[in-house]
């Protein structure tokens, strides 16, 4: 039974499924859609944008199955950070922890400067700084509350972001075949997807050099794992999570490529700041650019909201870990870790200078470390299940008893890690991508190393993992 002190030290199981599916979801629909799908059909062209987005899906589905194995039999806030102190090594925990945390920090205080940006179109006249302080405010009071709070938060913010997508679908299919009409242009059919070179303009190893941006746009998903600790009755609400989502992320994605695909010509599509917006002015929906200038602003602000819970409840499992101080792992009496919140937000706001000072380092060293982490943070993930699974096997455990397997073990799990291991190749032949890679590595090495320096041979302490039951 646990005594006060430690119950003190527990966060609140308070997430229903539709909380978890709707935060993960949201986290993965955002700018890398609204803004980014356009940028990337004009990289690699129709077909080269398919298939990066599909191998991206498969690639998702082996990280969510791996998670889902390891969220659904050890419950813990902070996920993926915690597995891979105890199934990797502390050190690699400790470098994973930070890294995700850094990114997403960082992130979030980027998302309040764009936001900011975004309400300069009914605001001209009112300094960005303005509305990224009400930003900041709004969500810190949405995350400080309670869990519940946040999640709910997050769950209509999410809402909003599926409905324009799936508006979006409707008017484009409609659009394409000419059952709806866009203002001076001829219904296109399928003649785009011949365009500007046909499907693959580039060839097919534009494809792979292009895949880091589509990583890019499906992290978030891995929400679902920090907010294990968090769920309730998580062996039944994570596997109904995590069966739903990977699936609802591909069609949306795919989809959505497809049909702007078929609406623009390749060569168009790079040049457009968001084709969701020019759709949708094109077919004369009134007011739609403000329609979309709102779902937009409200992506951003999804992001945000989300980005600071993940880096909090790191911050929070990381102290617990003995990995960062103590302070960062108290509660208030809501259950929420305020000083892990206060220490993430604080960072967050070192990062909006850098719209203002250093934009040309700083920024693109944080950003690319954020890039990075992710594809890191996949790796840990596949590796912490290998080695899970191969240890419960040796201790006597049945597959049986498992309430969520990842199938096809060890296939998924060293498949996964060979997919992220390309991935983080083909950087290294792209000029505007390479030094995003090098600062990647770099905060890897350094992390490790300020670890053996800080802990050495004695190592942090490792957690203990709740068991079902």
């Amino acid at each position: 039974m646990n005594t006060g002190n430690e119950r003190d030290t527990q966060l609140q199981r308070s997430m229903k499924s539709r909380h978890l599916f709707m935060l993960s979801l949201g986290g993965v629909i955002g700018t890398g859609l609204f803004l980014n799908a356009g940028f990337t059909i004009n990289q690699a062209g129709p077909g080269g944008a398919l298939v990066a987005y599909i191998v991206g899906g498969i690639l998702l589905y082996l990280v969510m199955t791996c998670l889902g194995e390891l969220s659904v039999k050890m419950p813990v806030t902070g996920s993926f950070q915690a597995y891979a102190s105890k199934y990797i090594g502390p050190a690699s925990g400790f470098t994973l922890g930070w890294m995700y945390w850094l990114g997403s920090a960082t992130t979030a205080g980027v998302e309040f400067t764009a936001a900011g940006m975004v309400m300069q179109r009914w605001f001209p006249d009112t300094p960005i700084w303005i509305w990224c302080a009400l930003f900041i405010v709004l969500l810190f009071a949405f995350n400080a509350l309670t869990t519940k709070g946040f999640a709910e938060t997050e769950y209509w913010f999410a809402g909003i972001k599926v409905l324009a997508v799936l508006m979006f679908i409707i008017v484009g299919l409609g659009a394409i075949f000419g059952i709806v009409s866009m203002e001076g242009r001829p219904a296109p059919f399928l003649s785009n997807f011949s365009a500007d070179g046909g499907l693959f303009p580039f060839g097919i190893a534009i494809v792979f050099v292009t895949m880091m941006n589509v990583v890019f746009s499906y992290q978030g998903s891995e929400l679902i794992g920090i907010a294990a600790g968090e769920a309730e009755d998580p062996q039944k609400t994570i596997p109904r999570a995590i069966r739903n989502i990977v699936f609802r992320i591909l069609v949306f994605y795919v989809a959505s490529v497809t049909i702007l695909s078929a609406l623009f010509p390749s060569s168009e599509l790079g040049l457009l700041e968001s084709p969701f917006v020019t759709v949708f002015d094109a077919v004369g929906i009134p007011f739609a650019a403000d329609i979309m200038n709102f779902v937009i602003l409200t992506a951003l602000l999804s992001v945000g909201n989300s980005c600071l819970y993940a880096a909090t409840r790191l911050l929070w499992s990381l102290s617990h870990s003995n990995m960062a101080h103590p302070v960062f792992g108290k509660l208030t009496k809501r259950k929420v870790p305020l000083n892990a919140l206060l220490a993430t937000l604080a960072f967050s706001l070192l990062s909006l200078l850098t719209s203002v000072a250093a934009a040309d380092t700083v920024y693109v060293l944080l950003m690319s470390v954020s890039g990075i982490a992710v594809t890191f943070t996949w790796m840990g993930i596949a590796l912490s299940q290998f080695n899970f699974r191969r240890q419960y096997l040796r201790e006597g455990g049945k597959i049986e008893d498992l309430q969520f397997v990842a199938p096809f073990y060890p296939v998924m799990p060293l498949l996964c890690l060979a997919l992220c291991t390309f991935i983080l190749i083909f950087p290294a032949f792209d000029p505007t991508q390479r030094i995003g890679l090098f600062y990647g590595i770099g905060a890897l090495v350094l992390f490790y190393t300020f670890y053996y320096v800080r802990y050495g041979r004695k190592g942090a302490h490792k957690p203990n993992f709740p068991t079902q039951g």
